[in-house]
């Protein structure tokens, strides 16, 4: 931009030398026009970034390659966040409900493992796994009780 903002300026300055004093804040607007024409896409990215938002494109990349792993019935949630410059995530996946802890958690880490090498960014993954006839959030739902003389509530 450093040019075409160069010649802009001596237009402006040339402008104002042959007595037409409003091109100097036309081009200052026109300026300030191709700047903020510049910078706006990457402006509404820190902003997403700052309140922690993730693209959709990188939400459908986690569960794609979580959801390709053998042994994955599904992949029931997925979060992420950003921390500084790297992405923190959490996948939730479904397994058959037969298979022994050390077969889901054999699982689980050829998920991390694949996860983290086809997603940009990414630093880490939290792996949940959940047999595939109880997976999802409404699974982990705690229902109304009452304990220690509170009043009732639900997790």
């Amino acid at each position: 931009m450093g040019r075409p903002t160069s010649l802009a300026v001596l237009v402006g300055a040339v402008g104002v030398w042959f007595s037409y004093p409003l091109a100097d804040p036309l081009v200052g607007l026109l300026i300030t026009a191709a700047i903020l024409w510049l910078v706006w896409p990457s402006d509404i990215m820190v902003v997403i970034r700052a309140l922690d938002g993730v693209d959709p494109e990188m939400i459908a990349e986690l569960r794609h390659a979580a959801g390709h792993i053998p042994g994955v019935q599904g992949v029931t949630e997925v979060q992420a966040r950003w921390v500084g410059h790297y992405l923190r995530a959490e996948v939730s996946i479904a397994v058959a409900p037969a298979l022994s802890v050390a077969e889901g958690h054999a699982i689980a880490k050829e998920v991390r493992h694949q996860v983290l090498h086809h997603v940009r960014y990414l630093s880490g993954v939290i792996v949940h796994v959940d047999p595939a006839d109880e997976a999802g959030e409404r699974y982990h739902n705690i229902a109304a009780h009452t304990h220690d003389g509170l009043p009732p509530h639900a997790h």
